[in-house]
């Protein structure tokens, strides 16, 4: 968004000094001009704000369709750090060992806590974030992903703009055969914030959740999802403006287009199962 110049700074930094054979990079403008960036560095500038996923779809096309021109891509948000030198290294080393892994999720530290919020965490059991373990889903501005994937599974969906894009890509790229770690050894820095910050949250998380199910969930499973989800929002008690607009975008989910369905295969249900995460929550 062109807002946080020194923050964008020290990231490339970080980006700079990784381990290993350089590590190309694109800066994405969205809706807004690129603060001057170091030499080498590639920038886009985008004519509006795409949202999140249109945004990152434009990196992915800048190292040629769908990314093909390298191996890997990671996705980093411009007030994040990576917190140590050897992350691309990592990254290479577990893509090369494991070629059913498509997608690496990372720990998300606080600078100066070092503390990790369980929301950063994406599994139920997230008590403990120092344990690596695979995963359903991931963190969309920390994580790394091989670019077959995005040949098997297609890329973000635009039209989400914020909120639960992650998930869909997840889905999409575990139906193709893929498999999804969370790594707490790669770790990037960010500072503790609370996603309610954003003024669309309440609406866009509802109004996603539910093209979310509605573009990947088998019929008989989109109104169990669903409704897990209405009542853990009514559990949360959130605030009446915030339920109020929660509910508008839940309506909102329903009456308009979500795009294509390609529901995920059965089988794919039981994996998200034995994962420790059923498609109902």
């Amino acid at each position: 968004m062109g807002n946080r110049p020194d923050e964008l700074r020290a990231l490339l930094d970080s980006v700079a000094k990784q381990d290993g054979d350089p590590v190309r990079v694109v800066v994405v403008g969205n809706g807004s001009p690129v603060p001057e960036v170091p030499d080498g560095v590639r920038t886009v500038e985008l004519p509006e704000n795409l949202g999140i996923p249109g945004g990152r779809n434009v990196g992915i096309e800048a190292f040629g369709p769908g990314g093909r021109d390298v191996d890997i891509l990671l996705f980093l948000d411009d007030d994040g750090l990576l917190a140590h030198h050897d992350t691309a290294e990592l990254c290479r080393r577990a893509f090369a060992a494991d070629p059913e892994l498509g997608i690496i999720s990372f720990r998300i530290a606080d600078p100066e806590t070092g503390d990790t919020q369980r929301r950063h965490v994406p599994r139920l059991r997230a008590a403990d974030p120092m344990r690596s373990s695979r995963v359903t889903t991931f963190l969309g501005g920390a994580n790394a992903v091989r670019t077959k994937v995005f040949a098997d599974a297609g890329v973000l969906p635009d039209a989400f703009f914020y909120a639960h894009e992650e998930t869909d890509l997840a889905w999409r790229a575990l139906d193709a055969g893929w498999m999804i770690d969370y790594r707490s050894d790669m770790v990037l820095y960010h500072p503790t914030t609370a996603p309610s910050r954003h003024a669309v949250y309440h609406r866009m998380v509802a109004r996603n959740r539910v093209w979310l199910a509605r573009r990947n969930l088998p019929a008989l499973l989109v109104p169990l999802y669903l409704g897990v989800w209405m009542l853990l929002t009514l559990l949360r008690r959130p605030s009446r403006p915030a339920l109020k607009a929660w509910f508008g975008g839940f309506r909102e989910g329903w009456t308009t287009p979500c795009g294509p369905r390609r529901p995920m295969k059965w089988r794919t249900v039981w994996r998200l199962t034995r994962l420790g995460r059923p498609p109902v929550i």
